[in-house]
């Protein structure tokens, strides 16, 4: 696996295994295990994404914030140190959502705050029929509940076409490529921390560090009729507290969308990314000075 974190990283968290409700082996990473007595905070990754999007914000959250809190930041099963399911039909967001739910009880947390990127936040609206209990506080990562079409033809393409790099550079560069008209200004670290949280190291090479069968998932979406909507699910967390980011670039959370969300939910508070497409980077600017603080306004609410 590529070192994305740096030297010491092994001791900001600790790997925890657990048993999904099916018997596959699943991951998360624990960070900031000793803060006990505060809302925990669960992190939960893109389509293709893993635990390592989050590290950054969960080293602020945990050890930096004025006020330190446990973090959770799940791998979903087929991503990375998730086994792959061999049945294909178990890549959905309701099977993922009740593997959260499994992991959170047997690490003994009934209540969080919730932060999820793309895929994340559909899961989170999952579980608010699942088990709203849960759900303390929500921040939604340019996800709402209507998905645009094109954005996820983007997403659909360039997993499609993903090249193969033969060392981090090519990976930045074809990363870049693809993804750099909407994110104009990310730095050179910036592009580098994203490509150390999609690669591992196999063989000398780098590869995705996710099941190559969940791009398979997306060729059963027509995307050429209107695509379902969330919009009862996301009415009934009115109640929680929540938070949307929104990439200014986004091609998959729409300003139209965003701004129906703010009518339907009262205590909706909305932030945009500028120069950010999808999904903006939790880590940069004061994204995680935001985060920290919305969390904490809703847990003393």
């Amino acid at each position: 696996m590529i070192d994305r974190e740096g030297i010491g990283v092994a001791a900001s968290f600790s790997d925890f295994f657990y048993s999904s409700p099916d018997g596959l082996k699943l991951h998360a990473r624990l960070y900031g295990e000793r803060t006990k007595d505060k809302l925990p905070v669960v992190c939960l990754p893109g389509l293709t994404r893993n635990a390592r999007d989050f590290h950054e914000l969960a080293i602020y959250l945990s050890t930096k914030a004025e006020i330190q809190r446990k973090v959770v930041c799940f791998d979903y099963r087929g991503r990375g140190q998730s086994a792959y399911d061999a049945n294909i039909a178990n890549y959905t967001v309701g099977v993922e959502a009740n593997d959260i739910l499994a992991g959170l009880d047997q690490l003994g947390i009934a209540q969080a705050a919730f932060v999820g990127t793309s895929r994340g936040g559909l899961i989170i609206h999952v579980l608010g029929m699942l088990r709203p209990t849960i759900l303390k506080a929500i921040v939604l990562n340019d996800v709402g509940p209507v998905l645009e079409a094109a954005g996820l033809a983007h997403i659909k393409s360039y997993l499609e076409k993903a090249p193969r790099p033969q060392n981090l550079d090519e990976a930045v560069g074809a990363q870049r490529a693809t993804h750099g008209q909407d994110f104009p200004s990310l730095t050179t670290a910036d592009w580098q921390r994203m490509v150390a949280a999609i690669y591992r190291e196999e063989d000398g090479k780098l590869v995705p560090d996710f099941d190559p069968k969940l791009v398979d998932t997306l060729t059963a979406v027509d995307l050429s009729k209107p695509l379902p909507t969330l919009w009862p699910q996301f009415e009934a967390l009115g109640a929680v507290p929540t938070m949307a980011i929104h990439g200014s670039n986004s091609r998959l959370l729409s300003k139209e969308t965003l701004q129906e969300m703010a009518r339907r939910h009262p205590r909706l508070q909305a932030v945009t990314v500028q120069d950010q497409g999808h999904a903006p980077f939790l880590e940069t600017g004061n994204l995680p000075e935001i985060i920290a603080g919305f969390i904490g306004k809703a847990e003393s609410s």
